[in-house]
């Protein structure tokens, strides 16, 4: 009797003594999502031709090599306070120059912080295939609504 009160006891403060799992299923830092729209009707989506997307410094993004789309979804520098990208549209390449304040904001344990984009500013764009821009939302906290629209 005694053997199984300590196996009891045991058993007990082994399963009192358990952590739950930490899984991350929390949003991640967001990235910048961009749609494409007409440029004579505004309200339009229109596909874009991409030969490639990247950003000067840093690898281009292979997602957007040679496709065909009306939304694109960018990260943006986690350690400075612009990101300028080069947009290429059937062989014509135009500049936009994003700005913006970082703010590190804590998830929980098992994700650690993800950065929220404020006050998003196109500080400087080139016009080869674009003809405008519009900045929907200068806040970038989640990826549920375009935040730029490109007018070509």
């Amino acid at each position: 009797m005694k053997k199984q009160i300590i196996i009891f006891i045991i058993l007990i403060t082994a399963f009192l003594s358990c952590e739950k799992d930490d899984i991350c299923i929390d949003a991640i830092t967001p990235n910048l999502i961009i749609r494409f729209y007409n440029d004579t009707l505004q309200t339009e989506l229109k596909k874009v031709e991409l030969d490639s997307v990247w950003a000067i410094n840093k690898n281009g993004l292979s997602a957007y090599k040679g496709v065909s789309t009306d939304s694109i979804a960018i990260p943006l520098d986690l350690t400075e306070n612009t990101t300028k990208y080069i947009i290429e549209n059937n062989s014509v390449k135009d500049t936009i120059e994003f700005s913006y304040s970082r703010n590190d904001v804590f998830v929980s344990r098992s994700c650690g912080y993800k950065t929220i984009f404020d006050n998003l500013q196109i500080s400087n764009n080139t016009n080869n295939w674009i003809k405008s821009i519009t900045i929907n939302n200068t806040t970038i906290s989640d990826e549920k609504a375009a935040h730029i629209n490109i007018y070509h």
